[in-house]
């Protein structure tokens, strides 16, 4: 089942929404049930509202990403907010200061525009409240506009904490990283975003908040897994995958049967094959590949009616960083096909990277012993 299902399209990035979105719908329905059909109405609407602000909030981040030519795949919506998947990481601090902060930008620009429509009588109310208008007011415009107006600037605060995965987390991240290292500014970012995210839970388990001790400890383990994926990039970029593809790889010919495939995954840890023909790749055949021809169909069949035709192609020159990048990009596979030039070298797939970063993890932690 796709739990994440494309609700519509805006160009090329995709706008999905989290199956469990409709419980939030739900839940909106039902405390606004006090006032009818019409509050209930009244409660998913405001939400759908509050979600198109999330959704324009991400456009931001995309469109600042295109202007630095990095495309967005798709935005998901889940009922914690909206995430906009970039193509690739920005190289440049000042891109991803100008990422972060493009999308609580549209907040603030909603903001504005929303505060003229508010009732003059309301204004000072609408200043001074803490948290969104709930249930306890009568559905109406001025509760429509005041409760969006101060959800946007709900957005604007929480998203501009110094904690990953926040906007306020990268924007930090990119300021130190402007006057040192990624490395180092992202090992920064991520003690102060802890710290905050201790703070956060602190604060709510005292005023009896469940939802703020929550976002702490979702802020407490982004920060930790935002610095992982820092240092695993770093040592990634340090190795060619011209120096890391499979040299001695079992390779097939069309003509191969599939017990031929099956005798080398029993006989061999290689899960991939490149289907060639002379030096010329054809198609590449994995280890699922065969598992569902064998589920599908009990003939035995040639390799060259289940292998994969269109194959990611990285050149040899590129680091493992972003064959990742370019693997994870693609979205059709697990597996890239390494060139020089024209000349077909082997296969790499994001299993090999993996073994590729434990053992680099290995031999920089085996140099730091020594040198200790």
């Amino acid at each position: 089942m796709n739990w994440s299902p494309t609700i519509f399209r805006i160009k090329d990035i995709a706008i999905k929404m989290h199956i469990s979105f409709l419980l939030l719908l739900g839940y909106e329905a039902w405390i606004w049930r006090s006032h009818g059909y019409e509050g209930m109405l009244f409660g998913m609407g405001m939400t759908l509202l509050l979600f198109s602000c999330v959704i324009l909030h991400e456009l931001g981040h995309a469109l600042a990403a295109g202007t630095v030519g990095i495309p967005v795949r798709e935005i998901l919506l889940l009922p914690i907010g909206g995430v906009a998947y970039l193509s690739r990481r920005p190289r440049k601090p000042i891109h991803e200061l100008w990422i972060a902060v493009a999308g609580p930008l549209v907040n603030v620009a909603i903001a504005l525009l929303l505060l003229p429509l508010i009732p003059t009588a309301d204004i000072s109310a609408t200043m001074s409240i803490a948290a969104l208008p709930g249930p306890d007011s009568l559905p109406s415009w001025s509760v429509a506009v005041s409760s969006l107006f101060v959800a946007n600037v709900m957005l604007v605060l929480f998203n501009m904490l110094p904690a990953f995965p926040l906007d306020g987390g990268r924007v930090l991240r990119a300021l130190i990283a402007m006057v040192t290292s990624e490395r180092q500014a992202t090992t920064i970012a991520t003690m102060i975003g802890q710290g905050a995210a201790v703070v956060i839970g602190i604060i709510g388990i005292l005023n009896g908040n469940v939802m703020l001790p929550l976002t702490a400890v979702l802020i407490f383990l982004s920060a930790g897994n935002e610095q992982s994926e820092t240092q695993a990039r770093t040592m990634l970029e340090t190795r060619l995958v011209g120096d890391a593809y499979n040299r001695n790889a079992i390779t097939l010919s069309p003509a191969d049967r599939t017990s031929r495939v099956v005798d080398h995954i029993l006989t061999s840890y290689q899960p991939d094959f490149a289907v060639v023909q002379g030096n010329q790749l054809l198609g590449i055949v994995t280890r699922e590949d065969v598992m569902h021809a064998l589920a599908t169909d009990p003939r035995d069949v040639y390799v060259a009616g289940i292998m994969q035709r269109d194959v990611i192609k990285v050149a040899h020159t590129l680091t493992l960083d972003d064959v990742r990048t370019t693997i994870g990009a693609a979205n059709n596979g697990e597996v890239a096909a390494v060139y020089r030039g024209d000349e077909f070298l082997g296969l790499v797939s994001l299993t090999d990277i993996a073994e590729a970063l434990a053992v680099i993890d290995y031999v920089t932690r085996q140099k730091t012993l020594q040198v200790a």
